[in-house]
């Protein structure tokens, strides 16, 4: 009797697949490696850290008001840092957001004072203002070619010593006329520097528009076209363009998303404090991008979250508080951002190392 031969495999064929044979296409990585491999884990354990030191060394922080202060501290930054990351994601800097802030500011003041009309109507003009900073960036960057480093510098430049002249001319000062009596003041406070009452503890409205800005943003990056885009005109602008992705449009709408968060925490300022001082703004966008940057964007661009600059900007509330809290002399708050933000860096380096690791 002849036995029956087995069958050749095809050319081309996958290798089989069988109890001893493992398919590196179906593999599963560990979930450690799985969770790794996430952007914001790092800074996670970092913001627990940081968080549980000042717990220990300044047991002031436990109080619910001491932590409400924290997270109003952490959330003005935050709010910030969300859109410069997701600038950065999309490969590109905005060195000219601290000054934007100051700029949005000054004109809802200005306009509604000198003008005397409905503080609302310097809201949206500031609003129109910021909007149209962050076209021009995202424009310039998008039609010359050149840096955004270098372009958003020229622009915190150009706005540093508007900011300043235009006051002095307006007002006769380097401070805008208190607003606080005006028509409209007292709604546009409610929305944007007011404080809501959570288990007898007033915690700044800031902090829940924070929370839902995240939420929002993440949501967009992870379910949606536009999310898609940012990554790939952040991974490489060419291939994303050969593939159909706007990069013209993604690139300039993020550059507006930042001047919208400026608009946000200029108003926020503004009905906080009745009055801007021109001359502010200045060294604010550093630590925006050093949030981000801690919360595990790359310099490169293509990778980033919107969770991980929460707890960046938390990072850095909470090192800015807990010192004072603690007692010790705030000079040494700059020495403390630069030590987070090497060690934020080592430790996304270790965790994408770790991560790619079979």
């Amino acid at each position: 009797m002849r036995m029956a031969q087995q069958a050749e495999p095809a050319a081309g064929a996958p290798p089989a697949s069988g109890p001893g044979v493992a398919d590196g296409r179906t593999t599963r990585r560990p979930l450690a490696l799985r969770l790794l491999a996430r952007p914001e884990v790092g800074v996670f354990l970092g913001a627990a850290a940081v968080l549980v030191f000042f717990l220990i060394v300044a047991p002031s922080v436990r109080e619910g008001g001491s932590m409400a202060t924290v997270l109003y501290q952490s959330s003005t930054i935050g709010i910030m840092a969300l859109p410069v990351a997701l600038l950065m994601i999309g490969g590109e800097f905005d060195l000219s957001a601290g000054v934007a802030v100051i700029t949005s500011a000054l004109t809802a003041s200005m306009l509604s004072y000198q003008l005397t009309l409905n503080v609302w109507v310097g809201v949206i003009a500031a609003l129109i203002v910021s909007l149209a900073i962050g076209a021009f960036n995202g424009w310039m960057v998008v039609k010359t070619g050149l840096p955004s480093f270098l372009v958003t510098l020229g622009t915190f430049l150009i706005l540093q010593g508007a900011n300043l002249a235009v006051t002095k001319l307006v007002t006769g000062n380097v401070a805008t006329d208190d607003i606080s009596d005006m028509d409209g003041f007292d709604q546009a406070k409610k929305v944007f520097a007011s404080s809501v009452g959570v288990g007898g503890v007033q915690v700044k409205i800031t902090v829940f528009y924070w929370l839902a800005f995240a939420a929002l943003a993440t949501w967009v990056l992870l379910r949606t076209k536009y999310g898609n885009w940012v990554f790939a005109v952040g991974g490489s602008k060419e291939s994303a363009r050969a593939v159909g992705v706007p990069v013209t449009f993604t690139k300039i709408s993020l550059f507006m998303l930042v001047g919208l968060g400026a608009w946000f925490v200029g108003m926020h300022e503004l009905f906080s404090f009745n009055t801007v001082q021109s001359g502010e703004g200045v060294g604010p966008e550093l630590i925006y991008i050093s949030a981000a940057v801690i919360g595990g964007c790359l310099l490169t661009g293509g990778y980033g979250s919107a969770i991980g600059p929460v707890f960046g900007a938390f990072m850095f509330g909470m090192v800015n508080q807990g010192i004072v809290f603690a007692g010790w002399n705030p000079d040494w708050f700059k020495a403390f951002l630069g030590v987070m933000l090497l060690g934020a860096v080592l430790i996304n380096l270790w965790v994408q190392r770790t991560a790619t690791r079979r």
